[in-house]
């Protein structure tokens, strides 16, 4: 009784059977049909190792969200050297929303010679050239976070020759903390005093003629130091032509949450306009000599998570891919058969031309094929 509902099962399960198997003896293989295969197979062996390169690459997904910390403090990271002696100048912050100077106790000042040698310059160069394809193929951005912390350091190299010339430039480094809302940094004559109603800077005992605000801003970052990513005024360089000019720097800075295989930081992007004009006050250009930065933080952050491709989508794209081309190949290659067959029948049909008999009428069958014919 168990065997009778077995071999029952089996059968139903046998009449179910979508994929039904075809005799050897029924299937006719054609040249037109190998050929067709022969394309088949190495088209989806192209296909499958392309898609396989898709597999193993990655992706960066953007996504924006209101930032909601207010409390912690902003990491500015600086490294500008200007073309003045390090005790004509003085650097500071002025916070808007206290209107106090905070402390730049963390910067360093350190007397350099202005010019750079010939790798520096070398360096600069290739840095400048980055940060223009930067500027036409945004898309880079991304190969620049996927490098992080695996690149080559973007540092200016340090100096190799053992020059004997005396420091002519006053090298600012260092970082220091400000709260997150907008704020003005500036490196200008004299340094900072405090004062009640803001601050100002002991600039009567500088010589005019000493004014020199050309400056290289080697790099500026906002936030977490992570080394391999180039920000928009790393390497920027600017050569001042009058000793009363004034350079301006405006700063919008985004908070940044970064995501990759590699690392995971807390960082700022930010987006840059310069300006620079000379200091006139007879023709109405009024202001200061020096080098301003007014940076403000937007209200949005940017969280961006490298992504890959699950495994199963993979397998899911590599049979459509596979049943795809043997799909198309088998319809491409009946209607071409189908065409072939039709253009064939033709020609055949129009190589037996009516014959005439004697007695006047037209004959239309074909010959009969006899043994002595054939002899």
């Amino acid at each position: 009784m168990r065997r009778l509902n077995r071999k029952k099962t089996l059968n139903l399960v046998k009449e179910l059977d979508a994929f039904p198997k075809v005799p050897e003896s029924y299937v006719e293989t054609s040249t037109s049909g190998g050929t067709v295969s022969l394309i088949a197979f190495t088209a989806m062996a192209l296909l499958t190792i392309m898609e396989f390169m898709v597999y193993r690459d990655t992706w960066m997904k953007y996504e924006y969200e209101v930032d909601k910390d207010f409390t912690s403090k902003l990491r500015i990271n600086i490294d500008i050297t200007v073309a003045m002696k390090c005790q004509y100048v003085g650097a500071d912050v002025l916070d808007l929303a206290e209107t106090m100077v905070a402390s730049a106790d963390g910067l360093v000042y350190e007397p350099v010679i202005f010019d750079l040698t010939p790798q520096q310059r070398e360096w600069q160069r290739m840095l400048q050239l980055i940060q223009s394809r930067l500027q036409e193929e945004h898309s880079l951005q991304d190969v620049i976070f996927k490098s992080a912390f695996k690149s080559a350091s973007t540092a200016l190299p340090p100096r190799e020759d053992n020059s004997l010339l005396p420091p002519d430039a006053c090298r600012i480094h260092g970082h220091l903390y400000v709260n997150k809302v907008a704020g003005n940094f500036h490196i200008t004559v004299g340094k900072a005093i405090p004062h009640p109603r803001g601050h100002a800077h002991l600039a009567a005992l500088v010589s005019h003629d000493s004014y020199n605000f050309s400056h290289r801003i080697d790099h500026l970052s906002f936030g977490e130091l992570i080394p391999g990513i180039i920000n928009p005024l790393d390497g920027t360089e600017k050569i001042a032509s009058d000793h009363n000019q004034m350079f301006q720097y405006f700063i919008t800075v985004v908070p940044t949450k970064l995501h990759t295989y590699k690392i995971s930081a807390e960082t700022h992007q930010f987006s840059v306009t310069e300006r620079e004009r000379v200091i006139n006050h007879a023709a109405g250009s009024h202001g200061v000599s020096g080098i301003f930065m007014k940076y403000d933080i937007s209200s949005l952050m940017v969280t961006v998570t490298e992504e890959h491709m699950p495994f199963w989508q993979f397998l899911i794209r590599l049979c459509g891919i596979i049943g795809g081309i043997f799909s198309t190949t088998g319809i491409l290659h009946g209607i071409g058969r189908f065409i072939v067959e039709i253009i064939c029948c033709r020609f055949k049909l129009g190589s037996h031309k009516p014959v005439l008999l004697p007695d006047g009428h037209i004959n239309n069958h074909l010959p009969l094929i006899t043994d002595n014919s054939m002899h």
